[in-house]
């Protein structure tokens, strides 16, 4: 598998190639950064290197973006190079190859974001995801560890705490998604539903949420780098006011309207969720904002705004 490809197009579009695995040990600094122990085999990156220019180019202009101000203090590369951190790459790469001819020559890998405090990202460097990292995710999309896309640190952030240098911690990972099915909000899944698919997307179209089934957590992800960084004391207000593009906000189409319509194109499981989270609101046990939030989740906005304009449409003739 090849990392040059991977950077390259999830972090950099058109940016200068970044080498791979064997060849960027090669171009590092081996000064190691004091707050991480030398046997993580951790490479710390100097600035003005491709890769770390990459990295912190995506990482700013996702917070400057949001009007966050925050500011890299170091990027290090976990490095594969004893027989047991070699044995999790080999495997990552088999397991790449197998989903690869799987999904028609494409595994999708992804880089992807995951937020813990800086003893959390070190055990997960060291031994990889396990239940801690399960269960701080609230288990809203089911069984698993979730991870942002790459464009969206913020995210993340919001789960790594300040640690007693001042500073935040982010583990950059690659992530084997293959094939993705859209996972709702109260899904007991633990699981793909079916051999067709690999992984879980909160929404396919713009996904704020990756989720690697807890079966695959440690066969379809690959720590790379952990980005240390200083932020603002609260950063969840930050991705609260975010605002989303074109955000379906007609109030004048009837719920009930826009279920029935939205179960010709849902699956029936997504629908009674749907319906579940209707009836939760008449009983006025979620805000109608909730509801929507939720619906969103579940539908995706592409086809929420499509049939609201639809019938907007139809309401003029």
């Amino acid at each position: 598998m090849d990392v040059e490809d991977s950077l390259s197009e999830n972090l950099s579009g058109e940016e200068p190639s970044v080498s791979d695995s064997e060849s960027a040990v090669s171009s590092c600094s081996y000064e190691q950064f004091h707050l991480f122990d030398e046997g993580l085999g951790l490479v710390k990156l100097v600035e003005g290197e491709k890769v770390y220019d990459i990295i912190k180019r995506k990482f700013m202009m996702s917070f400057e973006r949001l009007g966050v101000q925050a500011s890299v203090v170091s990027i290090h590369k976990h490095v594969y190079l004893g027989v047991k951190e070699q044995a999790r790459l080999n495997s990552f790469q088999i397991y790449a190859k197998a989903v690869e001819n799987k999904c028609g020559g494409n595994a999708n890998i992804k880089y992807s974001w995951f937020g813990g405090s800086k003893d959390d990202i070190t055990k997960i460097v060291s031994y990889g995801f396990g239940l801690h990292e399960m269960s701080q995710n609230n288990g809203l999309y089911g069984s698993g560890v979730y991870l942002t896309p790459d464009s969206s640190p913020l995210e993340s952030a919001c789960n790594s705490p300040v640690d007693k240098d001042g500073l935040r911690h982010l583990l950059l990972t690659r992530v084997i998604m293959g094939k993705s099915e859209v996972v709702p909000i109260g899904s007991e899944q633990c699981q793909p539903s079916s051999e067709e698919f690999d992984s879980g997307m909160d929404n396919l179209q713009i996904p704020t949420k990756y989720i690697v089934w807890s079966t695959h957590m440690n066969t379809h992800t690959l720590p790379e780098y952990i980005v240390s960084f200083r932020a603002p004391p609260s950063l969840a207000g930050f991705v609260r006011t975010k605002r989303q593009p074109c955000e379906p906000t007609s109030p004048w189409m009837p719920f009930p309207v826009l279920i029935s319509e939205l179960s010709k194109f849902l699956p029936p499981q997504s629908v009674s969720l749907i319906r579940k989270h209707h009836e939760a609101h008449k009983e006025r046990k979620i805000s109608r904002n909730e509801l929507i939030q939720r619906l969103r989740h579940l539908a995706g906005d592409r086809l929420l705004i499509a049939i609201i304009k639809s019938f907007r449409t139809k309401m003029a003739l």
